[in-house]
Formats: C-alpha cells, sequence, structure tokens
C-alpha cells in the first residue's frame, strides 16, 4: 500500500511525530501504535525495534507485534527517511497475547515542498503480512482505512505541535 499527501507543516515538524524512536510522538497519536520500544541499538541510525498494535475492526483484528530492522536518513535536499523490514532477534521472542505480524520493506518520507517551508510531501509504503487466519476481505478492508486515518490523525497532530 502507498500513502501519498502534503501535510501543513515543516518536514522537521512531520519527522518529529513519525520517527521511529522510543518514548517519541507516534504512540501518542497513531491509532495503530500501542507501542514502541528499541530491542538493539545497532549505530546512531540504525536499530532492532518492536511495535505493538492494539485490536482493530471492533476486535476482529487482535493485537499485533512487529519486530524489524529500521534504519533513519537524512538526504541532502532535506529528506527524512524511515526504511524497515522484519527481522527476527534473539532478545525478541513471540510475546503471548500477540499475534507476530511481518513487515516486508517499508517506509515514509517526508520530502520538503521547493519554496514552501511549512509543507511536507509524505510518502509512506506498506508491506505488512498481519499474521494470525484473517479472511483477506477484512485484511483488504483494514489497509485503506488505516492509511487515510494515519494521515488524518498526523495532520492533527502537527497542528498540535505548532501550537
Amino acid at each position: 500500500y502507498k500513502g501519498e499527501g502534503i501535510l501543513p507543516a515543516s518536514p522537521r515538524d512531520v519527522w518529529e511525530c513519525i520517527k521511529p524512536v522510543a518514548g517519541g510522538l507516534r504512540t501518542k497519536w497513531d491509532q495503530n501504535v500501542k507501542d514502541f520500544e528499541v530491542i538493539e541499538a545497532i549505530s546512531d541510525t540504525v536499530a532492532v525495534c518492536r511495535t505493538t498494535t492494539p485490536s482493530a475492526c471492533m476486535r476482529i483484528i487482535s493485537p499485533r507485534e512487529f519486530v524489524d530492522v529500521v534504519v533513519m536518513k537524512q538526504c541532502e535536499d532535506g529528506t527524512m527517511l524511515s526504511a524497515a523490514t522484519n527481522v527476527e532477534h534473539s532478545l525478541c521472542p513471540p510475546q503471548p497475547n500477540f499475534v507476530r505480524g511481518f513487515n516486508y520493506p517499508c517506509g515514509c518520507f517526508c520530502i520538503p515542498v521547493p519554496g514552501e517551508p511549512d509543507r511536507t510531501e509524505l510518502l509512506t509504503f506498506f508491506q505488512t503480512d498481519l499474521g494470525g487466519y484473517l479472511p483477506q476481505t477484512v485484511v483488504d478492508s483494514f489497509f485503506p482505512s488505516s492509511i487515510s486515518g494515519f494521515y488524518s490523525n498526523l495532520t492533527k497532530a502537527v497542528k498540535t505541535l505548532k501550537a
């Protein structure tokens, strides 16, 4: 799935809301992220992380956990990005009460809009296997509304950050 939108905030403010760090803002505004923790910091820009999600779709989708290697980068043009993919890690075996999901290569790109310092183009790419035994119709109905909610809630979060 691909999401794309222009947000009414600087790339730095958008990045502050979405960057994948423990104790970051994402758990406060993203309804699909319950908790985010760093399992192992490999460098300043690469870490193995665990993300948990709450139940969704009127509890048809039970809580999930994802373990990913995440890289963060800032490009010369001011673009800030995070990219991730599933990884297994000895310090993070599957936890009870969670279904282990898998992220295939995915990412978020905060791209400056030329000449408009208070606007950011945000590109998101999601390739997620939710795991478990969900009917494909449930999965297919969940992701579009989830991505729409992500952009809507992020827009509210960056406006709050600026206030």
